[in-house]
């Protein structure tokens, strides 16, 4: 019987030297402090499987749903140390160390297991675009002047995206916990 497993997302590059070997997307470096003041980069999750969203502290629409929806998630994998949640702010004008730390306790985040991340703005965008393949972004068009998607993205132990789903849907959150079990699985 076949194993199953999840789809890899992104680009895929064979080596023009060996057609068996094909390099998937990845999630590049990266260096984010989190609600405590420490830094967070990709050592903190090398070996781990991991959700990440974006969102900001202000929002009244979808992000409080988000929130509440990867609370469940944590709870689901709190005694686990190979799953991690990471939440980067689309405002981190706005979205201090000190903000993200009362946003946090607001949602039960347990330290050491989800990070909610600052930095500098274009960065983040930049992470959003090119590591995550999501949009984060500020739109002054917007009621709350910004645009972030709605969609957690499931990143693998060698940092490649395995699945993303709509944080405001709790059918589709649950899809999520059971494809974190069904990655854990790999070998």
């Amino acid at each position: 019987m076949a194993e199953l497993k999840l789809p890899v997302y992104g680009e895929k590059l064979t080596n023009p030297n060996n057609a068996l070997d094909t390099f998937y997307h990845t999630i590049g470096n990266f260096n984010l402090t989190n609600q405590y003041g420490e830094t967070i980069d990709k050592k903190t999750v090398d070996g781990k499987i991991y959700v990440a969203d974006f969102f900001f502290a202000t929002c009244q629409s979808i992000c409080p749903r988000m929130s509440s929806n990867l609370a469940e998630v944590q709870k689901n994998f709190l005694n686990d140390p190979e799953v991690l949640i990471l939440s980067h702010t689309v405002n981190p004008m706005h979205d201090t160390v000190e903000v993200l730390n009362e946003y946090a306790k607001g949602y039960g985040a347990v330290k050491g297991k989800w990070h909610f991340l600052t930095g500098n703005k274009q960065y983040i965008y930049d992470l959003a675009k090119n590591g995550y393949l999501v949009n984060a972004l500020q739109d002054d068009g917007t009621p709350e002047g910004f645009l972030h998607s709605e969609i957690f993205v499931l990143v693998d132990k060698k940092s490649r995206i395995r699945g993303t789903y709509d944080g405001t849907d709790s059918i589709s959150v649950d899809k999520l916990i059971k494809d974190i079990r069904l990655l854990e699985t790999e070998k």
